[in-house]
C-alpha cells in the first residue's frame, strides 16, 4: 500500500529502474540494489540506417568517461555496429546520438551496451538513521513512523514555545492597557518617585502589576498614550489570546498536530514538487546471453565423422533454378554431410547419444565456421565419454508438453516421452533414457499424434504400428517392448511414416529395395514383425533402414571409405519379401557402414566429387521438369529449406 505513493527513489538525472524487486527488498528489510538504466530511443535516418539516442544517464554517470568507455569498446571489437557517436547535448537537455551500420539489430546493441557499460548502473540502498542515538537499519514503514514522531515532536516542541512567548506578550499588553485606564494616576506615582524601583513597587502596591508590567510601563513612550495606539494593543491582545486558545487546542489534541505535519508536507510538496523523472520499468533486470545476440537463421551442419559448425544464411547468395551452387565446406577423407538444417540462434539443438544421454545447446553456441571450414570436432564442443557419439539431431524452441519424442534401443525396446520433459540441461548432459545394461540408443524422432512407427532389426524383420500403442512416460525411464527381436537380432533402426513413401533397406554387402509403406501390415507393439527383405548369406545383415519418397538421395559410405551417391528413385520398387538388387559395389572384405538420406535435387556435374558438399539455399524447393514430385513421408525434421548438391 506504502509503495503506491512511494514507488522509488527519483533521481534528478532521470533514467529507467529496472523492477521493482530491489525496491521492495530496501522497504521491507533497509537494504536493496537497484539498477537503472540510461533512456533511448531509436531513429531513423533519411538513408535508412538506425541510430540510437540517449536523453537521459543514470545519476552519478559523467558523460565524458561514458564516452571513452564506448569507445574503447567498440575499438576492442567487444560491440560491433557502431560506426560513430556524436554529443548533441544542449541547454535544453542531454542527447549522446549512437550511428548503426547499415542492418544491425539496435536492440542488440543496446543490450551489449547495458551489459558493458555505465549506461546501466546499481546502486546500493541502506537505510541506515540514528534512532534515540544508535544507529539502525530501518524499512519503509519503520522510517516513516520515525519521520512522522520526531515532526510531531517539532510540531509539540514549536508550538510550546509559541504559547509561552504569546502568553508573555499577552501579560505585558494586559499591564498596559490596565495602566492606559488609569494613565493619570500612573503617571503620578511614577513623577513622585525617587527612583525606578520606588515607582516599580509602589505601582505593584496600588494595581497589582507583576514585575515584569511595571518594566514594560515605565519603559512606555508617552505616543502610546493616544487612544488609538490603546486601539493596537487591544487588537494585539485579542490576535494574542485566540492564538493562545489555538495552541492549547494544539497541544491538548494529537490528531490536530498530525494534520499541521500534513498541511505543512503539503506546501512544501506544492512549492518544491515536479513530476516523477525516473520511470520505474517491469523488464527484466538481469540480461540473457541471447539479449546480446541476434536473431537469425543459421545453416547448420553435421558431418558423419562428428564435424559441426554453423554460419549464417546471407552467406549463400541466391542463384536461379538450376545453378550449380558454391562449396558450403570442406571435409576429410571418407566423410559427408550427415545432417543438414536451418535454425535460428535461438532455437535449442538436442545431441542424443549412443549411452542414453542428451545434450542441449543453443545454436549460437555452436562454433561458427567460414564457408569453406569443415568445422569443429563435437568432441570439443560437447564432453563427451570415450565411445560415445550422436546418434540423433533434434532443433526445436519451445519443448510443448503435448508434443512427444520417441526413442528407439538396440535391444528393440522403445519409448514416448513429453518433449517438456527435456527443457532441462546440464554441462555433462542428462539422462535422455534409462539404457539396460549392453543396450544403446538407436534413433530418436519427434512424433505426432496419428503417425506409424517402424522397427526394422538387422535380420530382415520389420514391424509397423500407430505411435498410440505407446504410453508416454517419463524422462529417466527404459520405455517398452518396442519389437521383439529373435536369435540375436538387433534392433537396426526406427522411421516414421504417414504411410506414404517407401521403406527403403539396405544390406552390408550392398544389396536394398525400395517397398511402399502401405504394403506392411499394421499390427500391436511388441512382436517379431514381418519379413522387409529375404535374407541369404551372400546379402548380409541389414546395415540401414529409411522411409523415402522420389526426392531423396542417399549417401551411402563404405567401411573402408568408398562413398556412392545415389537417388532413392533410381533404386528398384520391389515387394517385401524380395531378395532386392545391388546398390553399390564392395570389396571382398568390405561393408557399408552408414547410409544418410537428404532433400535431392537434378545433378548438375557429370564430374562431381561426392566428397565435397555445397549448399545451394535458394534452389531448395525449384522443381526440374524431369524431376518427380516431392512426397510427404512425415516424421521429417523441415530440411527442404537447404539442399546438398555437388561441386563441379
Amino acid at each position: 500500500e506504502l509503495m503506491t505513493v512511494m514507488p522509488g527513489p527519483d533521481f534528478p538525472t532521470g533514467g529507467l529502474i529496472m523492477g521493482s524487486e530491489g525496491i521492495k527488498q530496501a522497504y521491507e528489510t533497509g537494504r536493496g540494489i537497484i539498477t537503472i538504466r540510461a533512456k533511448a530511443h531509436v531513429e531513423s535516418t533519411k538513408g535508412g540506417r538506425n541510430k540510437l539516442v540517449f536523453t537521459e544517464f543514470p545519476y552519478g554517470v559523467n558523460k565524458g568517461t561514458l564516452q571513452e568507455k564506448i569507445a574503447a569498446l567498440v575499438n576492442e571489437k567487444r560491440i560491433d555496429g557502431i560506426t560513430d557517436m556524436r554529443d548533441e547535448s544542449n541547454r535544453k537537455g542531454l542527447r549522446l546520438v549512437l550511428m548503426l551500420k547499415q542492418g544491425t539489430v539496435p536492440e542488440v546493441v543496446l543490450n551489449n551496451l547495458y551489459k558493458y557499460s555505465a549506461l546501466q548502473s546499481s546502486f546500493g540502498i541502506i537505510d541506515l538513521a540514528l534512532v534515540d542515538g544508535v544507529p539502525r537499519t530501518l524499512t519503509l514503514r519503520e522510517m516513516l513512523q520515525y519521520y512522522i514522531d520526531h515532526q510531531v515532536d517539532v510540531v509539540t516542541r514549536r508550538t510550546k514555545f509559541d504559547l509561552a512567548k504569546a502568553r508573555a506578550r499577552a501579560h505585558i499588553l494586559e499591564g498596559l492597557l490596565l495602566a492606559l485606564d488609569h494613565i493619570d494616576e500612573v503617571i503620578t506615582i511614577i513623577r513622585s518617585s525617587r527612583t525606578d524601583t520606588e515607582a516599580s513597587e509602589r505601582l505593584i502596591n496600588r494595581f497589582g502589576f507583576t514585575k515584569i508590567q511595571t518594566t514594560a510601563i515605565l519603559e512606555m513612550r508617552l505616543r502610546r498614550l493616544t487612544g488609538l495606539e490603546r486601539d493596537k494593543i487591544q487588537d494585539e491582545l485579542d490576535g494574542l489570546r485566540k492564538a493562545i486558545e489555538y495552541y492549547e487546542g494544539l497541544l491538548a489534541d494529537q490528531r490536530k498536530i498530525l494534520e499541521v505535519i500534513k498541511t505543512e508536507m503539503q506546501e512544501i510538496a506544492q512549492k518544491f514538487g515536479d513530476k516523477r523523472r525516473t520511470k520505474i520499468s517491469d523488464a527484466p533486470v538481469d540480461l540473457d546471453v541471447e539479449d546480446l545476440i541476434a536473431e537469425e537463421d543459421m545453416v547448420v551442419t553435421f558431418t558423419h565423422s562428428g564435424y559441426v559448425k554453423r554460419l549464417p544464411v546471407a552467406t549463400y547468395r541466391s542463384q536461379k533454378r538450376g545453378g550449380k551452387g558454391v562449396q558450403g565446406l570442406s571435409l576429410k577423407d571418407n566423410d559427408f554431410v550427415e545432417d543438414l538444417f536451418v535454425a535460428s540462434t535461438h532455437d535449442y539443438v538436442l545431441f542424443f547419444t549412443n549411452k542414453g544421454k542428451v545434450y542441449r545447446l543453443k545454436v549460437h553456441e555452436l562454433p561458427l565456421g567460414s564457408r569453406h571450414a569443415r568445422g569443429s570436432a563435437l568432441v570439443n564442443v560437447l564432453p563427451l565419454e570415450e565411445g560415445e557419439h550422436p546418434t540423433a539431431v533434434i532443433t526445436t524452441r519451445e519443448f510443448p508438453a503435448d508434443e512427444y519424442l520417441l526413442f528407439a534401443t538396440r535391444d528393440g525396446m522403445i519409448k514416448k516421452t513429453a518433449m517438456s520433459d527435456y527443457d532441462k540441461s546440464r554441462r555433462d548432459g542428462i539422462i535422455a533414457i534409462n539404457l539396460k545394461k549392453g543396450d544403446e540408443l538407436v534413433n530418436v524422432r519427434r512424433v505426432k499424434s496419428g503417425e506409424k512407427v517402424i522397427l526394422c532389426s538387422d535380420l530382415g524383420k520389420a514391424i509397423l504400428f500407430d505411435e498410440a500403442e505407446i504410453r508416454p512416460t517419463g524422462r529417466d525411464t527404459s520405455g517398452v517392448r518396442g519389437i521383439t527381436l529373435k536369435d540375436g537380432a538387433k534392433m537396426l533402426g526406427m522411421e516414421i511414416t504417414n504411410g506414404n513413401g517407401d521403406l527403403l533397406v539396405i544390406t552390408d554387402r550392398g544389396y536394398g529395395k525400395r517397398t511402399p509403406v502401405s504394403e506392411y501390415p499394421e499390427h500391436k507393439r511388441g512382436g517379431q514383425g514381418v519379413a522387409t527383405i529375404a535374407m541369404t548369406a551372400k546379402k548380409g545383415n541389414l546395415v540401414a533402414c529409411r522411409v523415402v519418397g522420389p526426392q531423396h538421395e542417399l549417401m551411402i559410405v563404405s567401411e573402408e571409405g568408398v562413398v556412392i551417391r545415389v537417388k532413392s528413385s533410381d533404386i528398384s520398387r520391389l515387394g517385401r519379401a524380395t531378395q532386392g538388387v545391388k546398390i553399390m559395389n564392395l570389396g571382398e572384405n568390405d561393408k557399408i557402414s552408414a547410409v544418410a538420406r537428404m532433400v535431392a535435387h537434378k545433378k548438375k556435374a557429370a564430374k562431381a566429387n561426392p566428397m565435397q558438399g555445397s549448399l545451394d539455399l535458394a534452389a531448395a524447393g525449384a522443381k526440374e521438369a524431369d524431376d518427380e514430385d516431392p512426397v510427404d513421408i512425415g516424421g521429417e525434421e523441415e530440411l527442404d529449406d537447404t539442399l546438398i548438391e555437388d561441386d563441379e
